[in-house]
């Protein structure tokens, strides 16, 4: 797959507002295109060099404004984190702004599944916090159950967004399926369409979920009974 990577985007939709790339400031520049290269190359992968070049800067006037590869990371965590929350926000009061924000958050999906794949130590913190924007959504669902949840709230906003992490990395796989690059416009309307689908239709009614609890139960109980009897 060709990434284009000395290819500046033609906007930018990272808190900027909607800006043309080369009317960022450079600071803006270079974070943009670290968040590019961090997310197709992988942090080792990815050098100095290039993320300069994409930002149409030299290498010098990068560390100028960040001082290292790891400052920049580091830079690019915490404007995720901030945007994430941003556009968690904005969803929750606009279900009906989904098209926008899953636009904007595209790139950041990606950066977050790159950096959770690559064992970065800075990942676990953004993910944590993607946990707690889940559980609100949780929180909300959970008001209109008839019944109260079995399980803790943060373990399933754990899973939640586990799974939905996993999806891009999972890309050429999850790509194959959809018959299209689901990075590209018609996979990414493919991939937000199924997914409310799911989200919003039971996979098991409530009979068929409560002969597999019972069921998970007999065989939990017959595990412990053995692991005791050893």
């Amino acid at each position: 797959m060709t990434t284009h990577l000395d290819v500046a985007p033609a906007m930018s939709s990272y808190g900027e507002g909607t800006v043309a790339f080369e009317d960022l400031t450079a600071r803006a520049r270079i974070r943009e295109a670290a968040l590019k290269h961090f997310a197709e190359e992988g942090y080792e992968r990815a050098t100095i060099r290039g993320i300069a070049h994409t930002a149409g800067v030299s290498p010098g006037l990068l560390r100028h404004h960040y001082g290292s590869k790891d400052a920049l990371r580091k830079a690019c965590d915490d404007h995720v984190f901030d945007m994430l929350h941003r556009l968690n926000a904005q969803l929750l009061e606009d279900p009906g702004a989904a098209a926008d924000t899953q636009r904007a958050s595209k790139r950041f999906g990606r950066y977050v599944a790159r950096a959770l794949s690559d064992g970065s130590p800075t990942a676990g913190g953004v993910f944590d916090e993607m946990v707690t924007m889940t559980e609100r959504w949780l929180a909300r669902a959970d008001e209109t159950r008839a019944d109260p949840p079995a399980i803790d709230r943060r373990i399933r906003a754990a899973l939640v967004t586990a799974m939905k992490v996993g999806i891009p990395l999972l890309h050429d796989h999850v790509s194959r399926a959809l018959g299209t690059d689901m990075f590209e416009p018609e996979g990414e309307r493919l991939v937000a369409l199924a997914l409310l689908d799911i989200y919003s239709h039971k996979l098991l009614d409530e009979e068929a979920a409560s002969a597999a609890e019972v069921g998970y139960a007999a065989g939990t109980k017959r595990d412990m009974v053995r692991v005791e009897e050893q």
